[in-house]
């Protein structure tokens, strides 16, 4: 026994691969992933509506305007999916366009027992459309709503402004005043011009509108458009494009109910012409 070799055991410890590698692999493939992400997003915002883009837009912007009301969705503090979309066409409801005609009497009526509106009376149109009720205040060579040049509203002026305020501040409609100009040039004061003016024009008769009892909180829009939105769309000259215009939205309609009822079917917008709209309501 003492002759024998001593038995010599030999252990190699063989290293891993993870001392090569580690985890540089997980690294490149978030960011993979994360390309990959962004890539489908800009996708799906570049199929996207304007009114999408646009409240993307926003959010980018200025965050915090986000904070207080959700978007659309079905998480808490968003609005439901089912709703009308923004840039739907309004639906021609027969109830709805009933109620706006018999608004149209009644506001012709009161204006009937004032002496002005036998001289001004061609000059105020009456359009029911998809989007509302539509009042034109149209001016003429000869006669106009306005001091020449000016946004202060003549007598006559601010007693049909009250008349019409008075009737629809019954209603619950939405309402929105433009102001508009033809495509003459202000010569005024320095840099003063259409845009400026128009915008006071539609702002002196909102005050108007309001002191006659005008629910301030219906008014949605107050803007001057300047010559952008022609009455006589042939001539931007013509007279008749200075006007204040008074629309009474129509009421949003209910959204579908979660049973599946559809919402009712859009009229179609007539197409347009170069000519004043032809009045609806006799």
């Amino acid at each position: 026994m003492s002759g024998q070799q001593p038995i010599i055991v030999v252990k190699k410890k063989v290293a891993g691969h993870g001392g090569h590698h580690g985890g540089a692999w997980k690294v490149a493939y978030a960011d993979f992933v994360t390309a990959m992400m962004a890539f489908f997003l800009v996708l799906w915002l570049v199929g996207q509506g304007k009114d999408v883009k646009a409240a993307v837009g926003g959010y980018f912007r200025d965050p915090s305007a986000f904070e207080e009301s959700g978007g659309r969705g079905i998480l808490p503090g968003s609005t439901e999916l089912d709703e009308q979309r923004v840039d739907a066409p309004p639906v021609d409801d027969p109830t709805e366009r009933k109620r706006l005609e018999e608004a149209v009497t009644r506001i012709r009526e009161a204006l009937e027992k004032v002496p002005s509106f036998k001289t001004l009376g061609d000059q105020i149109e009456f359009t029911v459309t998809p989007e509302g009720l539509r009042i034109d205040l149209v001016e003429k060579d000869e006669s106009s709503f306005f001091e020449l040049g000016s946004a202060v509203l003549r007598p006559e002026t601010e007693t049909i402004l009250g008349l019409i305020a008075t009737e629809i501040s019954g209603l619950q409609h939405e309402i929105v005043v433009e102001g508009h100009t033809d495509s003459r040039g202000y010569t005024g004061r320095g840099t003063y011009s259409n845009w400026e003016l128009s915008a006071d024009r539609a702002n002196a008769s909102r005050r108007v509108l309001v002191g006659a009892g005008v629910d301030v909180q219906r008014l949605q829009v107050v803007e001057g458009l300047a010559d952008t939105d022609p009455f006589v769309a042939a001539d931007p000259f013509d007279p008749q494009n200075r006007r204040i215009s008074i629309v009474l939205l129509r009421e949003k309609p209910a959204p579908a109910t979660k049973e599946g009822h559809a919402m009712p079917d859009s009229v179609p917008v007539p197409a347009a012409h170069s000519g004043p709209p032809e009045e609806l309501v006799p």
